[in-house]
């Protein structure tokens, strides 16, 4: 969130299409290209980012992808390279955007977040993609390395599937598909999580359980932000008239619209159940300061007459006649015990303890 402000303050004033990064935020983009038709597959590096426009063919399928969109160099010359509206260039750029579509006739534009479950520790990752669609040509621009299109990859190169038949539109899907699919790894570890959870609640809840509570709650408000938009994105994609989108790829982007519907009632499923597991903790917590305080009564209730009696041998008279008599003192004893006892055995029948 910072991060956000930093940027948004970096940029007041800035013309509109401004590509203004903070050189502590500066990297060197990579760029890699997979080319392939039906029966061919290349795979390189290019050298050169002016000549990436050579693959607007008909001839073949070709998917670039960009990682790291703070190379503001970069970023100019595949702009000049395929025509890119400044603002296309910006929103690439400038990663805090809510996810939309946008047709601006020789290619659509779509962009979302990725998001992901790191192995090592267990957290989510997120960031922007954004995917720009020509025709025979699909470009991809993520944050920093490490993405969920592996499977995408190995499907290309093994020829598995439909990927190799179809064309650019198919490709867009297939990527599309990947992140959707990875919504769902995310929130089946988010829900092993709240298993957790709700197990040690039920035992000995502490601050640091309602600190994840808190945790959680605020990473499915985030996923809900994230997934939200992706939904409307997704609907006006299967809706628009383009000549980039065939009537093959419909079908498959109705499913994986689907699919965003499944995420989002699964998110707002588990965001309920956090609110659940909230109030069961408030309750436990209330449960046992009433317990507490419910002993701690009993006792000071059971005391108050004891430390009348006593209060009462305490003020040495000389005319208290228990006091020279020999069993005055386990007589008065005896008498505060059986106050003691009498009052539980009361409690007891009256089942307040």
């Amino acid at each position: 969130m910072t991060r956000l402000f930093n940027h948004r303050a970096h940029t007041a004033g800035l013309p509109p299409g401004t590509l203004s990064i903070p050189e502590e935020w500066a990297a060197k983009a990579k760029v890699s290209v997979i080319d392939f038709t039906e029966h061919s597959l290349n795979e390189t590096v290019p050298e050169d980012l002016t000549r990436l426009a050579d693959y607007l063919t008909p001839n073949s399928v070709t998917w670039i992808n960009v990682i790291g969109v703070r190379d503001v160099e970069a970023m100019h010359i595949l702009g000049a390279a395929f025509n890119l509206h400044p603002l296309v260039l910006e929103d690439i750029v400038h990663t805090a955007q809510r996810p939309k579509l946008e047709d601006y006739q020789d290619f659509l534009y779509l962009f979302f977040k990725m998001i992901r479950v790191d192995s090592a520790s267990g957290q989510i990752l997120s960031e922007q993609v954004s995917l720009l669609l020509f025709d025979g040509v699909v470009i991809s621009f993520q944050e920093r390395e490490g993405d969920v299109f592996d499977a995408v990859r190995d499907r290309i190169r093994q020829s598995k599937g439909r990927v190799r038949k179809l064309g650019a539109d198919y490709l867009m899907y297939i990527l599309l598909d990947a992140v959707v699919d990875h919504y769902f790894a995310v929130l089946e570890n988010s829900s092993e999580q709240i298993e957790s959870i709700e197990e040690n609640l039920l035992g000995s809840p502490d601050s640091a359980l309602l600190s994840q509570i808190h945790s959680m709650k605020k990473d499915f408000v985030f996923l809900r932000k994230a997934v939200w938009p992706l939904r409307e994105a997704l609907a006006n994609l299967e809706r628009l008239e383009s000549p980039l989108i065939h009537g093959p790829t419909r079908l498959f982007l109705r499913d994986v619209y689907d699919h965003t519907i499944q995420v989002i009632d699964t998110i707002e499923t588990c965001r309920d159940v956090l609110s659940g597991l909230l109030d069961i903790y408030l309750s436990v917590v209330s449960n046992r300061m009433n317990e507490v305080m419910k002993v701690l009564t009993i006792i000071a209730t059971i005391f108050i007459p004891i430390t009348f009696v006593a209060g009462i041998y305490g003020m040495n008279f000389e005319s208290m006649p228990e006091l020279k008599q020999p069993f005055g003192y386990p007589a008065a004893l005896a008498v505060m015990a059986a106050i003691a006892m009498g009052m539980l055995l009361y409690f007891r029948k009256k089942d307040w303890i």
